[in-house]
């Protein structure tokens, strides 16, 4: 029993501390640091700082940012959340165009960023942020005009030429110009998921910008209220003059609008009538759920049919899923499904089916069928089943958290 009671953290290996250190928050971790040498070492260590989240720590300012990147953030960051100061009462710059240009030097390995109220209007465009990112969210940040746009090279000499322009001055090995010429396209942007929920300065415009981002495969645009079908309609991938215009390689699309009241709606799903090549899963919600369904008819290579957050009929849905014949997955995510109205019945009919009832009211086994029959008369999922069984054979539905809307007639 002495031993027990004489033993304390120093006798723990590192890894064990490591982990329990793991469960504690960014701030909590800085305090940890300060304990003792050893302490401030694995505090430091890389796999306490793959992903770190500051959205809950209340009054980061550009001057914790620099502390963190110089003390603890390093090449294993994998993952970063930060909140701006949009909407706090102090204002002032949060991100910086140094440290963004510090961050991607330091940390080469950052794949995605979470911005949550960022004022990013300060900075030039896009360029500017790492370009190891992979992922690029944005929620409640205010964007510049030229946010998104790249700025072209101002020789009209192709990359690869200046590439070995360079080298062949510099009198640079072999392996090092093709070591040069590997590098990704002249913009360095290689985001290929882009997530923007609740950005109301986003605009047809910035949407036309992302037309010459390469690898943007998946783009999630949620309660972005200024675009519109038109908008949508120009991005769309269509055959050009030139090949594929547009959005090519844009392979997942989500619109939905869910939030604030007293904003006109733009129908912006309305742009899918024109069509988009290469378009394989769309996700629709809120109050582009209507519209985009009258258009989805028109995309050839759609697979995948996401609905969330809305009121459907299953009339409704049969018609619009009538020409996906190669669709293979249709999920309703939140979905109130309206109840199927029987024909109104004739008054002999009415009176028969009153006494009908009257002399059957003895009977308990034939009230439980009757009820049974009532239920599959007004709950859609079995006759929505059956409906979309015999026009999608090869489709698998998926119903996630859906309801019945009862009438109170």
């Amino acid at each position: 029993m002495d031993e027990f009671k004489g033993c304390n953290l120093d006798y723990f290996p590192e890894n064990i501390l490591i982990d329990v250190l793991s469960y504690l928050s960014v701030r909590e971790l800085v305090r940890a640091g300060r304990v003792c040498k050893r302490w401030k070492r694995l505090v430091k260590d890389q796999r306490l700082w793959r992903t770190v989240d500051l959205t809950a720590w209340k009054g980061v300012t550009s001057r914790i940012l620099w502390f963190l990147l110089r003390q603890y953030l390093g090449c294993g960051l994998r993952c970063l959340r930060l909140r701006g100061l949009l909407l706090s009462a102090r204002g002032g710059t949060f991100l910086s165009e140094s440290w963004l240009k510090a961050l991607s030097t330091k940390c080469p390995r950052l794949s995605k960023l979470c911005l949550l109220h960022a004022d990013l209007r300060s900075l030039p465009n896009c360029q500017i942020l790492p370009r190891s990112l992979r992922v690029l969210e944005l929620r409640g940040c205010e964007l510049p005009r030229s946010f998104f746009n790249q700025s072209l090279p101002t020789s009209p000499a192709l990359p690869h030429e200046r590439a070995e322009a360079t080298c062949s001055v510099g009198a640079q090995p072999k392996g090092r110009c093709q070591k040069g010429k590997g590098i990704a396209s002249p913009s360095g942007i290689g985001v290929e998921r882009l997530v923007l929920n609740n950005v109301p300065s986003f605009t047809d415009q910035h949407l036309q910008n992302l037309a010459s981002w390469e690898r943007l495969s998946r783009l999630e645009l949620r309660d972005t209220f200024r675009v519109t079908a038109n908008g949508l309609r120009s991005c769309a991938a269509k055959e050009g003059l030139s090949g594929l215009e547009g959005l090519s390689r844009l392979k997942y699309l989500e619109i939905g609008i869910t939030g604030r009241q007293g904003y006109q709606l733009q129908m912006a799903s309305l742009g899918l009538g024109a069509g988009w090549l290469g378009l394989e899963e769309l996700s629709l919600g809120g109050k582009e759920v209507g519209p985009g369904l009258l258009c989805a008819s028109r995309l050839k290579d759609l697979k995948c049919l996401h609905l969330w957050a809305c009121t459907l009929s299953e009339l409704q849905i049969v018609r619009s899923c009538r020409m996906l014949r190669g669709l293979r997955q249709l999920e309703f995510l939140d979905v109130t499904f309206q109840p199927r109205q029987s024909p109104p019945a004739e008054e002999g009919q009415e009176q028969e089916g009153g006494e009908e009832q009257q002399n059957e009211e003895g009977g308990t086994g034939r009230e439980s069928n009757d009820e049974n029959r009532t239920l599959e008369g007004t709950d859609p999922f079995p006759s929505l089943r059956r409906s979309l069984a015999g026009l999608l054979p090869s489709c698998s539905l998926v119903f996630t958290n859906c309801s019945v809307q009862i009438n109170v007639d």
